[in-house]
Parts: C-alpha cells; sequence; structure tokens
C-alpha cells in the first residue's frame, strides 16, 4: 500500500498583529462613553490622550517635541513642510522603499531621487555621496527600511558635508538604536507610524518629532490646531506660536483621541516586544541561512534592531521564485517579493512609480 505524504499547513497566521490589550480595550471604551474623541474641546477641554501621548513619546525618545498626526504617511508630509521642501527641491530617497514614501515627497511638489541599495538592504553609501554632491539635493529622506538600519556616523558626515537636511522614516525601527542612539535622533525630524503592522498599533498613526521649535510649531499648525495649540503638552513656547499662526495652513491631519488612547499603554510593551521578536528573528536566521540558495544577510553590531520582520535574498531565476512564493502561501507561510515586474499589495519597486522623473 502506498503512503500519500500529506504537506504541512502553518497553523498560525503570520500577518497576526495581535490583540490590542485588555486594560487598554477598557479605557478606550470608556472614552466612546464620553463622545470626546476629537483631540481639541473648545468650551471645554476634550480628554488629554493626544496630548499625553506626544508628551510620553517624545521622553522615551529624549525629544524636545512630537506631534501625533493621522499617519505615517502624514508625518513624512509635514516633515517636508516644515522644513520648506518644495516645488524644485531634490529629495534624495531609498529606491527600496514603500510607496508612501516618494509620495510624500511628491506631495510636496519636491522631486525624489532613489539612491541606490546594497545587498545587506541598507542605503549605498557611495551613491548617496555622489548623487548629493551632482543633484543639487536640499534633504535626504532615509527609511530605514524593513528595521534595517545604514552606518549612521557615514550617513551624518555625507549630510553634513553636502549640506543636506535629514529626515528619518523610522516605521521599521521605532524603539531601535544604531551605536546606543535611538533611530529618529540623527536627523532634524523622525517619523514614524501607528499603522497596524507596525511596532505600535492604532490602525492608522503617525508621529513627527524634533528638536527644533519653529519645525515643531508648525507641524503643530500645520496638522490642524487651529487656535487650540496652547492644548498640548509637548509645544514651544507660546512666543514662538505668535510668529507663525497666522501664517501656516490648517491640513486637517489630526491624530483622534481614540486613537492615542490605543497607543499609550503599548509605549511601554515596545522592549518586551522587540525582545521577543529578535528571538523570533534569530531563530528564523540561523535556519534560514541552512537552506541552499536563502541568504539573510548579517547585521552590523552597533545596529540594535527590533526584528517584526525578517528578509532574505532567494538566489533563483524570478520564474523559481514566484512559484515558491505561490507554494508557501498555499502552506500559509505569507511572503512578500519586492522583485515582481509589476507592483502587488504593499510592494513595489522604483521602476512603479511612474510619476518621478527618469
Amino acid at each position: 500500500m502506498k503512503t500519500v505524504r500529506t504537506k504541512a499547513v502553518l497553523d498560525i497566521d503570520l500577518s497576526d498583529p495581535g490583540p490590542i490589550p485588555e486594560k487598554t480595550i477598557d479605557k478606550a471604551v470608556s472614552l466612546m462613553r464620553t463622545g470626546r474623541l476629537h483631540r481639541y474641546g473648545e468650551f471645554a477641554e476634550s480628554e488629554p490622550h493626544v496630548s499625553l501621548f506626544e508628551e510620553e513619546f517624545a521622553s522615551c525618545l529624549g525629544s524636545k517635541y512630537a506631534v501625533a498626526v493621522n499617519s505615517g504617511g502624514a508625518a513624512l508630509f509635514l516633515a517636508l513642510k516644515v522644513a520648506n521642501i518644495g516645488p524644485g527641491d531634490n529629495v534624495l530617497v531609498n529606491a527600496f522603499n514603500l510607496a508612501p514614501v516618494p509620495g510624500a515627497i511628491d506631495h510636496v511638489g519636491a522631486k525624489p531621487v532613489p539612491v541606490e541599495t546594497c545587498d545587506d538592504f541598507l542605503i549605498n553609501l557611495e551613491n548617496l555621496e555622489r548623487l548629493a554632491s551632482e543633484n543639487q539635493a536640499k534633504a535626504l529622506l532615509l527609511t530605514h527600511m524593513r528595521g534595517h538600519i545604514a552606518n549612521m556616523q557615514e550617513v551624518m558626515r555625507i549630510c553634513e558635508q553636502s549640506r543636506l537636511l535629514l529626515i528619518e522614516d523610522c516605521a521599521h525601527t521605532m524603539g531601535a538604536k544604531w551605536d546606543g542612539q535611538f533611530t529618529g535622533r540623527f536627523g532634524q525630524l523622525g517619523c514614524f507610524s501607528s499603522q497596524t503592522y507596525k511596532h505600535i498599533n492604532s490602525g492608522e498613526g503617525g508621529i513627527l518629532v524634533t528638536d527644533d521649535a519653529d519645525m515643531a510649531t508648525k507641524a503643530i499648525l500645520y496638522s490642524g490646531s487651529y487656535m487650540f495649540y496652547g492644548q498640548h503638552r509637548s509645544m514651544p513656547s507660546v512666543d514662538v506660536f505668535e510668529s507663525w499662526k497666522q501664517q501656516i495652513p490648517n491640513y486637517s491631519m489630526r491624530m483622534s483621541n481614540l486613537s492615542a488612547c490605543l497607543l499609550r499603554d503599548q509605549l511601554n510593551q515596545i522592549p518586551e516586544r522587540a525582545r521577543i521578536w529578535n528571538e523570533r528573528y534569530r531563530w528564523l536566521e540561523s535556519r534560514l541561512n541552512q537552506v541552499p540558495d536563502i541568504v539573510v544577510p548579517p547585521r552590523d553590531p552597533r545596529e540594535e534592531f527590533v526584528g517584526s520582520s525578517i528578509q532574505f535574498h532567494l538566489n533563483l531565476p524570478p520564474e523559481n521564485i514566484d512559484r515558491i512564493v505561490v507554494r508557501c502561501g498555499k502552506r500559509n507561510v505569507a511572503i512578500k517579493w519586492f522583485g515582481r515586474k509589476h507592483p502587488v499589495g504593499y510592494t513595489s519597486q522604483y521602476f512603479h512609480w511612474g510619476y518621478m522623473d527618469p
């Protein structure tokens, strides 16, 4: 009698973000019963969840100011706006990226200039240095893509040498450090995300951090504070607002109280989440590197990463890779392939963004 061998199917959902903590759900329900989901109050002060979250987030990073908005993309857009990036400006950006990043550059009317990526998924520093000198770029929007952190001493050297303003996209590196310093604290501005599949989850949300009083003030006003900026806790002095409050348009990009309520308790969970993710990352890394044609690039010991996902190279022809991805999907192992000829789901390549000039 012939035995038919069945193929194992993974019985867990790798895309499951995990539940919101029970105590946070209770707080969110209590907030909903008040109905005060908007962060500002005109005749009576609203619940201060967003203001408290901003204060707590800034404290965690050691930043002077934090401004919470409705998405990570909104944080990137506002960072570019407060840095006076606009039409006619070139902005260097990792070619290996997600669509909202060049989209934010296009949103302010500037031109995204893609920088090559190395085999370790990091921005190519030689190409960055060359493009910085050739393109008269005004800024570098550096994405720590999928949690991979470049040599930030070298990045800072190039930025200072070329007078590039540095904005860090830390959507995948909340809680991560390079050589003992948090990501988001190297550049003039740092941007974070609380979209469901990031390190803290409010469905959608973004945070901008900076030590610059003028930039923080403009971000608060742009985000849609009206004249209620005094209800912020993480804010410059009121005198700074006097200079800007009638010069800055309102873009209505505020975070809601409900989103902030969901996030506040999760901040304290980041170190423990990072520990669990990194244990899983190292376990999977060791096993993937035993498989022929799979390479997980080594990580620099100065990088205190948060391994909430893992990336690897599969050294096979594209048609073979496609078949493997499909077969893995049938066994409930979800793999995203960034090498496809056409964009699929969240994944795309720089040449898919047809609005960018060649």
